[in-house]
């Protein structure tokens, strides 16, 4: 099983702008050291908690600054752009970038965002599967273009001279493409369907509880069955809160402690939900009654926390129980205790993944000591 590390990212109402931006690229940088093999990185535009406006202007920062790592967008809002702006920036990107970037891509999932945008009426999965098409035969083709779609068309001839390089976009360095990925959250999420039939990696949220995760896997399943094709859990990546600390006390402490990272976070989530009227999303059980629910009921069950020892055990049940993933993403949360946080990444990566991996019996590459 692999390691990588998201990050949303979600800062405290107000906290200081430079301040939040320095600790998510010390993060990325840290996830480097480690031998993460990903970090990947939201894009959003109205919310001074989520303050990452173009993951690829990030990422872009991020590369002279990283040895290995992989650098991934989750995701970018492809409604949100013009198919042949996308598709010029992630080229630029892909080269600066080289062998190293993963393109996740969706439909945005900020109502404020789409607000803004004047979007909320749109269908953004039809506008997100319109334009990733688009750019695809963008990068596969060379101009003259005349390229139809639903909702943009891509017309370029009349000021096309090759002559003087001029007419011509950018094609990506990883051919055809750099390797996709799409997002999902909800039971039974209709883009793990889409997922299966286009060949993209899917990412289950951190958000929800692992019997919604499940339904991912079976969902996906089915999908690929009806396509004749077997699923690779490999492609599947989990994110998950995580924090380990050297004792199980030290661990239940920092993550129960009200107005701490988790605590926060998850009284957060549990308000944007209540108030979008999608509280039962948050259920940590199917049968949970909604009417129970509570922030501290999400936190505790939706985070693992622990020694490495538990971390390890509780991994390894989560992937019994949820279906074979490959892939296991971290999520990132605020740095209110900052030796703490940077601590429970270096103890995910040190002890707990080659426990797991050892349980496993996978052989994967050495992670940073």
């Amino acid at each position: 099983m692999l390691l990588s590390f998201f990050m949303m990212p979600l800062h405290s109402v107000n906290r200081h702008y430079p301040t939040a931006l320095a600790e998510d690229v010390e993060a990325f940088k840290l996830a480097d050291e480690l031998g993460f093999e990903e970090a990947w990185i939201g894009e959003h535009y109205s919310a001074d908690i989520e303050q990452i406006s173009s993951p690829l202007m990030f990422l872009a920062h991020m590369a002279p600054q990283t040895k290995r790592i992989k650098l991934g967008t989750g995701v970018l809002p492809l409604p949100l752009y013009h198919p042949v702006m996308a598709a010029s920036h992630i080229a630029l990107l892909d080269h600066l970038a080289p062998g190293r970037l993963l393109l996740g891509i969706g439909t945005g999932g900020l109502g404020s965002d789409f607000e803004v945008f004047g979007m909320e009426q749109a269908d953004r999965t039809a506008m997100m599967l319109d334009s990733i098409e688009i750019m695809k035969k963008i990068w596969a083709s060379d101009p003259p273009y005349d390229i139809p779609g639903k909702f943009w068309d891509v017309k370029l001839s009349r000021n096309y001279w090759p002559d003087l390089g001029v007419g011509i976009l950018p094609k990506t360095l990883t051919r055809p493409h750099p390797p996709l990925a799409v997002s999902v959250s909800s039971p039974y999420s209709g883009s793990m369907r889409v997922a299966a039939r286009n060949d993209f990696m899917p990412i289950s949220a951190n958000f929800v509880a692992s019997w919604v995760v499940k339904t991912h896997w079976e969902t996906y399943c089915d999908e690929l069955a009806k396509l004749g094709k077997t699923p690779d859990g490999s492609k599947w990546r989990v994110a998950r809160s995580i924090h380990v600390a050297d004792t199980d006390e030290e661990a239940e402490r920092l993550v129960k402690t009200a107005g701490g990272a988790y605590d926060w976070y998850y009284d957060y989530m549990y308000r944007v939900y209540e108030r979008m009227g999608a509280g039962a999303l948050l259920a940590p059980f199917r049968d949970t009654d909604p009417a129970t629910i509570t922030h501290q009921m999400v936190r505790d069950n939706f985070v693992i926390y622990g020694s490495p020892e538990t971390v390890a055990r509780k991994i390894l049940a989560l992937r019994e129980e949820v279906g074979p993933f490959g892939t296991l993403m971290m999520t990132s949360h605020e740095w209110v205790d900052k030796p703490a946080m940077r601590r429970s990444m270096e103890l995910l990566a040190k002890r707990v993944m080659p426990a797991v991996n050892a349980a496993l019996g996978e052989n994967v590459p050495a992670m940073a000591v």
